[in-house]
């Protein structure tokens, strides 16, 4: 055998162990969750507690407002129906309700938009930014902030809580009476995001529903169930106006962080940090559906990757550095679980290398030019080990997605796994060099989502 042959040989089996070791452990992680999240169902059902929202019993304090913040940069192509979507979906509801829609002057289309829709509903807010866009999501809010923060002096009403949404959200009817329940309870509410998968994009749209069914089904129940931290998805979540002021207190009367790339995901850790509980809110209305938020998501292999490399440099590079590592047991597992996404990316990159290296061995070998070496029975085990372990990965997924979507899409959520994994790895690798050039004195950049309209389901067309 040539040494170049040795050193393919060499290489592979590094490859596969390097791989092989590290799914284990990230195996191993996601095992404890779902065993946790299986105990807290089990534990539920046994008490006979029902849904915690359920525990909150209604109250007599409809007359508080609740106030919605859309901030908006050229979303003229959705913001209409966002907003009259709303209008109608709540037209029932006894709780006030205020729209605040942040806009910029530069951006003229989108302003049109609102006004046409504002002009007919008291509900809606304009809210002009004095300078020109696109600024940051965190920047807008602030404006939005500050305009409620006038109209309570102004009007002498008050407020009961903040909630976040962007301009293409599909909002449900019984969201409001929800978070009116709840508030008082909770010093911040999470309802589901549910992701509608974009027409021709069964596949990069698609993975979002995914990766959200399990998500919001499952790791953030059981974070909430440990006592950690519930970090916010900054639409279809309300934080209470006193948490909110407190926060702005401490940041010079800003409460979103216009230098965090996620400064949503930052919020719920601010508001933990501060002794405030929040709650992933999962039950159904009357029309028997998921209460949540259903939004688009990227449709395009590029979109998602620019999309996830944000995600990733807020959370998993910038939030080390900004978060550390505070907080309990709980809370440190938990951040690690959120971080651990590059390297990740690393591993299932190595074990992808691993497996083409070992199909090209096995060609030459057909070929004759090299004699292939067997694989070492404790690779052979790892290797074993891992492939029950994704079985049961993919199922466990596919049973939540199942949950949300049906079984059609629970099927289409094992091949989809191998497209998210694409994306992981290219958003990764993205993050890691855009990182590495702000670590050299680079700005990081705010990135936004180019959004499209949610087509409305049946059920919630009211």
């Amino acid at each position: 055998m040539t040494p170049l042959f040795s050193w393919i040989q060499h290489l592979q089996h590094e490859l596969l162990l390097f791989g092989a070791f590290w799914f284990l452990v990230g195996a191993v992680d996601d095992l404890c969750i779902d065993l946790l999240w299986f105990g807290h169902r089990m534990r539920s059902f046994l008490r006979r507690s029902g849904r915690q929202e359920d525990r909150a019993a209604p109250l007599d304090d409809h007359g508080s407002l609740m106030a919605i913040f859309v901030p908006a940069w050229a979303e003229e192509a959705v913001i209409g129906t966002m907003l009259l979507h709303c209008l109608t979906a709540w037209r029932d509801s006894p709780c006030r309700f205020r729209i605040y829609v942040g806009c910029y002057p530069n951006d003229r289309d989108t302003v049109l938009r609102i006004l046409e829709v504002s002009r007919t509903a008291l509900q809606i807010r304009p809210v002009l930014l004095p300078h020109k866009g696109p600024t940051t999501k965190a920047d807008c809010l602030n404006h939005l902030w500050a305009a409620l923060l006038a109209d309570e002096i102004a009007e002498g009403f008050s407020t009961k809580a903040i909630i976040l949404h962007d301009a293409e959200d599909a909002v449900h009817p019984g969201e409001l009476d929800l978070f009116h329940r709840l508030i008082p309870h909770y010093a911040a509410v999470q309802l589901p995001v549910i992701p509608v998968r974009a027409p021709g994009s069964r596949w990069v749209s698609g993975h979002y529903c995914d990766e959200f069914a399990e998500s919001h089904g499952k790791t953030m129940v059981v974070r909430q169930a440990l006592g950690a931290h519930l970090p916010l998805a900054g639409v279809g979540c309300a934080i209470d106006r006193h948490m909110l002021e407190r926060i702005a207190g401490q940041a010079n009367g800003q409460p979103f962080d216009q230098s965090s790339l996620t400064e949503d995901y930052e919020l719920g850790l601010t508001i933990g940090r501060l002794g405030g509980r929040t709650i992933m809110a999962r039950t159904r209305g009357r029309d028997g559906q998921l209460i949540g938020t259903r939004s688009c998501f990227p449709a395009t292999l590029s979109t998602s990757v620019r999309q996830k490399t944000r995600w990733l440099t807020g959370i998993a590079f910038a939030g080390w550095d900004r978060l550390r590592w505070n907080g309990g047991l709980a809370q440190k597992w938990m951040l690690l679980h959120d971080r651990r996404s590059i390297f990740a990316a690393a591993v299932m990159l190595a074990a992808y290398l691993g497996m083409a290296v070992a199909g090209f061995t096995a060609l030459l070998g057909k070929a004759h030019y090299l004699e292939p070496e067997p694989i070492s029975a404790s690779l052979t085990s790892l290797l074993i080990l891992n492939s029950l372990f994704l079985f049961w990965r993919l199922a466990i997924r596919a049973a939540f997605v199942a949950s949300v979507y049906g079984p059609a899409e629970a099927m289409l959520s094992i091949p989809r796994s191998l497209v998210g994994n694409m994306i992981a790895i290219l958003s990764a690798r993205k993050a890691a060099f855009g990182y590495l050039r702000h670590c050299l004195g680079a700005p990081l950049s705010w990135d936004k989502t180019e959004h499209l309209v949610v087509p409305v389901p049946q059920h919630l067309q009211v």
